[in-house]
C-alpha cells in the first residue's frame, strides 16, 4: 500500500511539473481629483473652470484573469478575459459587455509565436509604448479624439516570435456581417500590422492599420474609420528615456461623413521620462496636432 501511494505521489508530481499551469489576476485602479480651466461655460460665450472626482484619467480602470497550460514540446494553450470599468461609480467601461476589453483564447509556440481569436485591443494601442504620457487623457490620444484606443471584436492576432531583435505583430478582424467590410450595428472590418526592432540602446517601430465605417464600409472620418501610420522610436539612457513619434490618419480621398470634421491628421510628440527610482518618475512631453 505504502509503495502504490508513494508511486501515485510520484506521478502527481510528474504531471504537475510537466503541465506547469498557471492562472493570474491582475488590474489597475485609476481615480482622483481634477481641476481643470479653459472649459467653455453652458452659454458658450466665455470660459470657467471645475472641480470633480475622476477616474480613468490617466488610464481605465480594470481587472482581469489569464492563464496558461503547457501541453509539452514548447507549446502552450492560453486564454485572458479583462474588464474596464470606472473607478469612481463602478460603471462597466462599456454597458452590457462584461469582458469589454479582452476576451480571447489562444495557443503559443516558443519557436513559431502566438496565434489569438476573440476580442482584442487594437493594434494602435501599439503606440502605448512610445507616448511618454501613456495614452492617458492629456496626450497622444486626445490629438485624434480617441482614435488610438478601439476594441476590436471577431479579431484573429499574430504575434511573432523574437529573432535578431526584430518582431512582427498583425490583426484582422472580421466584420461579421453579410458585407466584407460593413455590418451596420456591428462592427466595421478593421486590421494592421506593426513592426519593431528592440535593442539595449533603442527601439523603433512601424505601425500600419486602418479601420472601416461599420454602416458602408468606407473610410470616410478620419477618428473613427481611417487609415493611420505611425513611426516612433525610444531611446534608452540609463535613468533616462528619450520618445519620438510621427503620426498620421487618412481617409479615402471622399467627403468626410460628418460635416465639419477634417480629412487629415498630422501628429508629432516627443518626451524625456527621468525614472528616479522604480516607483517614482519624472515625465516631460510636448504634443502637436
Amino acid at each position: 500500500m505504502k509503495n502504490a501511494l508513494l508511486a501515485t505521489s510520484l506521478l502527481v508530481c510528474a504531471i504537475a511539473a510537466y503541465a506547469q499551469s498557471s492562472v493570474t489576476l491582475y488590474g489597475r485602479l485609476d481615480a482622483g481629483i481634477e481641476y481643470m480651466s479653459g472649459l467653455t461655460n453652458a452659454a458658450g460665450s466665455a470660459s470657467t473652470s471645475r472641480w470633480r472626482v475622476e477616474g480613468g484619467d490617466w488610464g481605465t480602470s480594470l481587472w482581469g484573469l489569464k492563464g496558461v497550460e503547457d501541453i509539452g514540446n514548447g507549446n502552450k494553450v492560453l486564454f485572458q478575459l479583462e474588464n474596464g470599468f470606472n473607478a469612481v461609480n463602478g460603471n462597466l467601461a462599456s454597458a452590457g459587455s462584461l469582458w469589454s476589453r479582452w476576451a480571447t483564447v489562444g495557443v503559443a509556440n516558443d519557436s513559431f509565436g502566438t496565434l489569438l481569436l476573440g476580442r482584442e485591443l487594437f493594434i494602435s494601442n501599439g503606440l502605448w509604448d512610445f507616448d511618454p504620457l501613456g495614452q492617458s487623457n492629456w496626450s497622444s490620444a486626445s490629438l485624434v479624439r480617441g482614435r488610438n484606443w478601439p476594441i476590436s471584436s471577431n479579431n484573429i492576432s499574430y504575434q511573432s516570435p523574437k529573432i535578431a531583435g526584430f518582431d512582427a505583430y498583425g490583426q484582422y478582424s472580421l466584420s461579421n456581417g453579410t458585407s466584407w467590410n460593413a455590418n451596420p450595428g456591428g462592427q466595421g472590418r478593421s486590421d494592421g500590422i506593426q513592426l519593431t526592432y528592440t535593442s539595449a540602446l533603442f527601439q523603433v517601430r512601424g505601425l500600419y492599420d486602418e479601420i472601416h465605417d461599420p454602416n458602408n464600409g468606407l473610410l470616410d472620418n478620419v477618428f473613427t474609420a481611417s487609415r493611420e501610420y505611425f513611426v516612433g522610436a525610444n531611446v534608452f539612457l540609463g535613468q533616462f528615456k528619450l520618445q519620438g513619434v510621427y503620426q498620421a490618419s487618412r481617409i479615402s480621398g471622399i467627403t468626410s461623413s460628418v460635416a465639419g470634421t477634417p480629412t487629415t491628421t498630422n501628429q508629432f510628440w516627443g518626451g524625456l521620462t527621468w525614472q528616479a527610482t522604480p516607483a517614482a518618475a519624472l515625465i516631460a512631453a510636448a504634443y502637436h496636432v
